[in-house]
C-alpha cells in the first residue's frame, strides 16, 4: 500500500464517520473538550506529584539545603502540602543520618490523585449528559 492508498483510505474514513469533525472523540462520541480538559487535569496531576515525589524522596534521604535545586524543590512543594501539616507527626533519623519522614507529603499526594479522580468524574457526568 502506497501513499496515496493510504490518503484515499483516510478520506474515506471521514467521509463514513464525520462525528470525528463535529467534536467529538472516536466511535463511543467522548466529546473533544472532555478529552482535552482530562488531560490538562493528569498533567497538572502528574507534576504536582512529581514535586511531591522528588520532596518525598530527598527528604528520606537526607538532601542537602545548600543545593539550589533541593531549596527550590523544597520551597515550590511547601504550599502544595501545608494544607496537610500536622496531620501526622515528622519523623527523623536517630544518628543514623539526617532522614525526614514527612507523612504529610505521602497524604498530600494520595488527596491531590483522588481530588484529581473526582474532578475528572464530575466532567465525565457532564460530557455524558452532552451526548444524550
Amino acid at each position: 500500500m502506497d501513499y496515496k492508498d493510504n490518503k484515499d483510505k483516510k478520506q474515506s474514513q471521514e467521509e463514513i464517520h464525520p462525528s470525528l469533525r463535529s467534536g467529538t472523540h472516536d466511535s463511543r462520541k467522548i466529546p473533544v473538550w472532555f478529552i482535552q480538559t482530562r488531560n490538562i487535569i493528569y498533567y497538572v496531576l502528574g507534576i504536582i506529584e512529581i514535586l511531591l515525589g522528588f520532596r518525598l524522596v530527598f527528604k528520606l534521604l537526607g538532601a542537602s539545603t545548600k543545593s539550589s535545586f533541593v531549596t527550590f524543590l523544597y520551597s515550590s512543594s511547601q504550599a502544595l502540602i501545608s494544607p496537610f501539616t500536622g496531620i501526622f507527626g515528622t519523623f527523623t533519623g536517630d544518628g543514623a543520618g539526617p532522614f525526614v519522614l514527612e507523612p504529610s507529603t505521602i497524604v498530600a499526594m494520595i488527596v491531590y490523585a483522588v481530588a484529581a479522580q473526582g474532578l475528572i468524574s464530575l466532567f465525565k457526568i457532564k460530557a455524558v449528559s452532552d451526548i444524550h
